[in-house]
């Protein structure tokens, strides 16, 4: 039973991770019994740890629908988040390891090529590029508490993260914002490093808006 439980939800998680999953959308029990071959009774033991987390509410006699924040919500939710990434940011500053501050530099050029080659084009390409810059930071600050923290919480905003690379020149500023972070952490600046991904997480209230109306 418990081996289901997670099967089902690194399946759900992958889900909201892929985009397949939208906020405030049903998630379908009947397809994922059918997909993974278990009864409800691992399906509900599934619900009850997501909806612990935060990532999905379970609805009387309708099932459970992935987590869609009030406006109020999405702020409060964005705070916390940009304070966490700033920590790993500030951490990785002193901790990146070899390997790691390789594979910043090789996504960070990679965000840079995207920007310049495409343009707005493919921001989904984008979005994938965008969540291993913020990957490899978060690993580079070696605490894997943190790093759960911050999955958790980005999950409850990722598809309005990822709506909002369909703005004009959004690629072209994130590209900038990840070379700007990712010099001061290899110049091991922990306070600048912190204030800047804090400042390239956090959206102001009218965008929120924006991103809010735009995902329904």
């Amino acid at each position: 039973m418990a081996g289901q439980t997670d099967t089902l939800i690194a399946a759900i998680l992958e889900d909201i991770d892929a985009g397949r999953l939208a906020p405030g959308k049903e998630i379908d029990e009947a397809v994922l019994a059918a997909r993974h071959s278990v009864s409800r009774t691992p399906i509900r033991e599934a619900y009850i740890q997501l909806e612990a987390s935060g990532l999905i509410r379970r609805l009387p006699r309708k099932g459970a629908v992935l987590f869609k924040p009030t406006l109020e919500e999405f702020l409060a939710i964005q705070e916390v988040h940009a304070q966490l990434e700033g920590q790993a940011a500030g951490l990785a500053a002193r901790r990146i390891s070899p390997v790691l501050r390789e594979q910043l530099q090789a996504v960070v050029a990679a965000c840079e090529a995207h920007a310049s080659q495409k343009g707005d084009a493919d921001p989904d390409g984008y979005y994938q590029l965008n969540l291993r810059f913020h990957e490899t930071v978060a690993l580079g600050a070696a605490n894997p508490f943190l790093v759960e923290m911050i999955k958790t919480n980005a999950r409850k905003l990722m598809a309005y993260y990822r709506a909002r690379y369909q703005y004009p020149g959004a690629i072209a500023q994130s590209a900038l914002e990840h070379r700007e972070i990712a010099t001061l952490i290899l110049s091991h600046d922990r306070a600048g490093a912190e204030a800047a991904m804090q400042a390239h997480v956090l959206f102001d209230q009218v965008t929120v808006m924006d991103l809010l109306a735009a995902l329904g």
